[in-house]
């Protein structure tokens, strides 16, 4: 559920935590640039005060100060044709209303409401006696909610947005680990209405607690000990987001696989081999955020100091969003599920 292309951001953007500098902030210019504008415009009882939205937005005088030094060093670069570089780890942006990165806020709002109208389409089409309509629901939640911190995040990135960025993001991952494999090895409620499972395991309610406990642990460790360190672990965060990610579409490409090879059943009424042919989508979608994180990795200045490889990534997320909760969809209203002869 929308892992591949999570989870190689918050690769990209682990990796680029791991430097502390980049080559903009490190140059003699920028920093002589900095202490300059600090020693004008930074001193006590100094006129120059910020603009409410900055202020709002949490931005100092220091943090001004290396944003208009930034900028006007990129624009000698812009004008000589020179290499534009990075600063503190980012590409130079234009900010809008005190947000650092305009664009990557906007494409991310239209993430969540991407994930608004899916859930809408949830509720309506799918009915409340299903077993995984509950868990479509929540997904769709824990997606929004990851949304809105990424928003956040872009619009200013401190240490505090960061980390709720990156905790929302791993919740989200794990949320939809756990929730698929509630839906492939059919651990959801037995009795809810209109779904009859034959040979269910009395132990089901049984092992879904254990894994929902498990998943609860798993993630609060997680979130406690990246807080507790007096630093944030780039490379553990990034290595627990990726391979969680990768359990979870490795167990939507076995739902995938032709009815040759089937090794799991995909409806509780029906053998392996029952296989309806919109199970490819779990496929296409992986290799649809796979190729929508190829913008994660082809990193460019900005166009305008506006657009960037990340930016698209978020936006090129907006219709995939919709193509999963279609498939979703197609999946919770199958013959299979109200079938009882194998």
């Amino acid at each position: 559920m929308l892992l591949n292309i999570r989870i190689i951001s918050l690769t990209i953007l682990c990796l680029a935590g791991l430097v502390l500098s980049s080559s903009g902030d490190r140059a003699n210019q920028f920093q002589g640039c900095v202490a300059l504008c600090q020693s004008r415009s930074c001193q006590p009882g100094s006129s120059n005060a910020l603009p409410l939205a900055l202020r709002f937005t949490q931005w100092t005088c220091a943090d001004d100060c290396k944003y208009n030094c930034m900028h006007l060093i990129t624009d000698h670069a812009v004008e000589a044709g020179a290499r534009i570089h990075q600063y503190y780890g980012k590409w130079p942006f234009w900010r809008f209303a005190g947000m650092q990165e305009p664009a990557s806020v906007a494409f991310s709002l239209l993430n969540l409401l991407a994930h608004v109208k899916g859930s809408q389409l949830v509720q309506r089409r799918v009915p409340d006696g299903h077993p995984m309509k509950v868990y479509c629901k929540t997904f769709a939640l824990v997606s929004m909610n990851a949304w809105v911190w990424s928003a956040v995040f872009h619009t200013r990135d401190l240490p505090i947005t960061e980390k709720l960025d990156y905790f929302s993001a791993a919740l989200t991952i794990l949320y939809a680990l756990y929730s698929t494999s509630i839906r492939i090895f059919h651990l959801y409620p037995s009795e809810r209405t209109g779904v009859v499972q034959p040979n269910h395991q009395k132990n089901t309610t049984f092992i879904r607690n254990v894994w929902a406990i498990s998943c609860s642990l798993v993630y609060l460790a997680h979130v406690s000990y990246l807080s507790l360190l007096p630093r944030f672990d780039y490379t553990y965060n990034m290595v627990f987001n990726v391979t969680v990610g990768m359990l979870h579409n490795m167990l939507w490409l076995l739902y995938s696989l032709p009815s040759s090879v089937s090794l799991v059943r995909r409806f509780p009424g029906r053998p392996k081999q029952y296989r309806p042919p919109y199970c490819t989508k779990a496929a296409i979608f992986v290799v649809l955020t796979t190729l929508a994180t190829a913008l994660e990795v082809l990193d460019f200045p900005p166009w305008a100091r506006i657009i960037d490889a990340h930016s698209l990534w978020h936006l090129s997320t907006v219709p995939i969003v919709w193509f999963w909760y279609m498939f979703l969809i197609q999946d919770a209203s199958d013959e299979g599920w109200r079938s009882s002869k194998m």
